[in-house]
């Protein structure tokens, strides 16, 4: 019978070493396999995220769910991914990162599939509203924890396998599979629930989930130690190995043997993560990373609707546009890693505070601009490449920046925790203001008045971008 305890265990240093004349082109070439790996698994895990904000409409048209009850249902998902977020974080540090991220993606792909089970019987069963209400509500909070183990995994990837002086550069890129899981979702999402109604949307979710999970299990690899190489810090040239050795020398000192070692050193990293729990400079970024994601996933969640009611277009339309903004936030992305590391040396303050300035005027003109097709697709060029630099930024990159290695999930965790509670709320809020708010348009249809919340959303982006500037003067925490 299999030891689930040792299910997310590290892995062990592999006993078979690596020759030195082949180490380094060995150790390329895994980096490469575990980043790529890792975002383009990332990815798919958006898309069994965000299948829900495609059918919105679908869903309030067929009567079988309002606004209000959206709102509630997408909270869910975020509130679990808070929780979850904060809890996997500090798990993750000391975990496989491949058992970790494929095992969250394989519930994430499970849950779209059932919840595609249930739509498709929904009407035939004759199933209430309250009923779907309450079963989509709780499947959707597993969702919702089951997502919170995807990012933390990726990300502490890249520290277990990359060096710090391009760190930013790589991280810049990883932060692409966001945008490009984005994309994913409304594109190939929408496509499929405009073509054959909104069931489907669960179900191309979960097909895109399989192979997300097929793309972990095969390439992310868990430490350059298992695969028989060096530590990251002798590999990158950051220490020898003789510093190397001497720095951990003191956790083995007392250990008698390697499980010693192993409890030695996971108290070490407690003890840096508590350090982080005490960091202002961390909670000032989680603030602002909360109010950024109350209106990136005001757009992510209700631009369809959005665009389909107070501007007129077909779910089809709504939803490519919608698209082309993480189609764009993957340049956001990918240049705000290289911008801050060649450009600004390591400092990201200045551009994450030019891309909060951008995402507000991008969401001004999508909100009260007008229904031309033009100005729209240009407010979200606009608001994606902001999105993407700001997702970079604030959503993790300046948190670890500010703590120790060992304490990157620390930091990831706070950042997430808040960023998702605050999209949970936001959902909660635009519901319910959606719901007391409705306007008979011109053709003689009630529908949604989007005035109140789009004051809602903008204020949310003006304050992500004011927080940070309390941070200009920190440095990296001394623990």
């Amino acid at each position: 019978m299999p030891n689930f305890s040792n299910l997310f265990k590290m892995s062990a240093p592999s006993l078979k070493k690596v020759a030195p004349e082949k180490a380094d082109k060995y150790y390329k070439s895994l980096r490469m396999q575990s980043f790529l790996a890792g975002t383009f698994g990332y990815a798919l895990y958006y898309v069994c995220r965000l299948s829900m904000g495609v059918m919105k409409k679908p869903l309030m048209d067929e009567g079988l769910l309002d606004a209000a009850q959206l709102g509630i249902i997408g909270a869910c998902l975020f509130w679990a991914y808070a929780a979850g977020k904060l809890v996997n974080g500090f798990l993750a540090d000391s975990s496989n990162i491949k058992r970790f991220m494929a095992i969250g993606l394989i519930v994430s792909a499970l849950v779209n599939f059932i919840m595609g089970i249930l739509g498709a019987t929904a009407l035939s069963a004759g199933l209430s509203s309250a009923f779907i209400f309450i079963a989509f509500a709780i499947m959707w909070a597993i969702n919702g924890w089951s997502q919170s183990m995807g990012a933390p995994p990726a990300i502490i990837g890249l520290s277990r396998w990359f060096p710090l002086k391009v760190r930013g550069t790589f991280y810049g890129f990883f932060s692409a599979s966001h945008n490009l899981g984005e994309g994913l979702s409304f594109i190939f999402v929408g496509s499929l629930v405009a073509a054959f109604g909104w069931k489907w949307g669960f179900f191309g979710a979960a097909i895109a989930g399989v192979l997300g999970v097929v793309l972990i299990l095969l390439f992310l690899h868990d430490t350059p130690e298992s695969k028989g190489l060096a530590p990251i810090e002798v590999l990158s040239g950051e220490k020898t190995q003789e510093e190397y050795d001497a720095e951990h020398a003191a956790l083995k000192a007392n250990a008698s043997d390697e499980a010693a070692t192993q409890e030695a050193q996971a108290k070490e990293t407690k003890r840096i993560q508590a350090a982080v729990i005490r960091n202002p400079g961390v909670w000032i970024l989680a603030l602002a990373s909360a109010f950024m994601y109350m209106s990136r996933y005001a757009i992510n969640e209700w631009g369809v609707p959005f665009l389909q009611e107070a501007r007129g277009y077909s779910l089809g339309e709504a939803s490519a546009i919608i698209g082309i903004n993480p189609v764009f936030g993957i340049i956001g992305t990918v240049v705000s890693g290289w911008l801050s590391d060649f450009v600004f040396k390591g400092d990201r303050k200045y551009p994450a505070f030019v891309a909060g300035i951008l995402e507000a005027i991008a969401l001004a003109l999508f909100l009260f601009g007008s229904s031309d097709k033009w100005l729209i697709v240009t407010s979200m060029v606009l608001f994606g490449i902001a999105i993407g630099v700001l997702i970079s930024f604030l959503g993790g990159l300046m948190a670890v920046d500010l703590v120790p290695r060992k304490a990157t999930g620390a930091a990831l965790g706070i950042v997430g925790m808040a960023s998702y509670a605050a999209a949970g709320l936001q959902n909660v809020v635009t519901g319910l203001l959606l719901k007391n708010n409705l306007i008979v348009n011109e053709a003689g249809e009630t529908i949604h008045d989007y005035t109140a919340v789009s004051w809602f959303w903008i204020g949310a982006a003006v304050i992500s971008f004011m927080l940070p500037v309390l941070n200009w003067k920190r440095k990296q925490a001394e623990i």
